[in-house]
């Protein structure tokens, strides 16, 4: 099959891009950087260098694929939420325009819910084509935010935590179960699918976390999301970010997230935290 996928050579798109040149597909890969052209055709995929904002760029990627991997990470940059939520109309005007058949878009555990954006309704509107959302739970690599906060105040916190369960997820795990998504039959239909590496409480998990590091009394507490907005807002992030990732982390915090996941539960992947907080242990001491 002819493939296109976005995200360059990041966490999930290069894992995934190796996969699937292995089982004999002709890759695209996007990339805005020039630099990651040579990389790119060493693995064995085509780089198509440009941005998913040009759209005509997107068009002319597009055309001629059997099936197009579509993502759109968060911006915690972002000062215009709904602008960066803009991105995905790019994505849909290409497909109509290509007459795309096959959709594999990046979603997220609480996409579905969320009301400050709803990425997954774009989508909805698109007829007589496959689409699947990915749906991954919090990645692994968010701890690697979290590094200052562990240092400073010796433990997480966020508006969820303490006994509440969360279904994390290794990118790598991720790129693995679109591969399969993309190998299987696709008939007309929308379709979710989670994607998780290891379930686990958050009080669990901290203390997984903690005694890689050396904090082994390490604690993930759970406060009131106006309070988690105003540190992430001293941080420097956006009120409307903040607002996403609080409303976010409610969502895991009151049940809603589980309710579904539970409905279609996934086959766990295979890296599991304590192998990542081995490798999270090196990094947290050299940084």
């Amino acid at each position: 099959m002819k493939i296109v996928l976005t995200g360059s050579l990041g966490n999930i798109s290069k894992p995934l891009t190796e996969i699937l040149v292995k089982e004999g597909h002709q890759v695209t890969l996007i990339s805005t950087d020039p630099n990651k052209q040579d990389q790119i055709q060493a693995m064995g995929a085509h780089p198509a260098i440009g941005s998913i904002l040009d759209l005509p760029f997107l068009i002319k990627t597009f055309t001629g694929a059997d099936v197009v991997y579509c993502m759109n990470p968060l911006d915690f940059t972002a000062r215009d939420l709904h602008a960066w939520d803009g991105n995905m109309d790019n994505y849909i005007k290409a497909i109509r325009e290509t007459r795309i058949k096959r959709v594999i878009v990046l979603s997220g555990w609480v996409a579905h819910l969320l009301n400050a954006i709803q990425p997954e309704k774009k989508f909805e509107a698109l007829k007589d084509l496959s689409i699947t959302f990915v749906r991954p739970g919090p990645f692994y690599s968010n701890f690697y935010h979290l590094k200052d906060m562990i240092r400073h105040q010796g433990m997480i916190v966020s508006n969820y935590g303490g006994e509440d369960m969360v279904a994390f997820v290794a990118p790598e795990d991720i790129a693995a179960a679109i591969a399969e998504e993309i190998n299987a039959p696709a008939p007309v239909s929308l379709k979710v699918i989670y994607v998780a590496s290891e379930e686990l409480t958050c009080t669990r998990t901290a203390q997984i976390i903690g005694e890689a590091i050396g904090i082994p009394d390490l604690q993930w507490i759970a406060s009131p999301g106006e309070q988690v907005k105003q540190g992430l807002e001293a941080t420097g992030i956006s009120p409307e970010v903040a607002g996403l990732l609080v409303e976010m982390q409610e969502n895991m915090h009151n049940g809603k997230a589980q309710r579904d996941y539970y409905l279609n539960r996934p086959i766990l992947g295979k890296r599991k935290l304590q192998d990542f907080a081995r490798e999270y242990a090196v990094w947290y001491h050299q940084n």
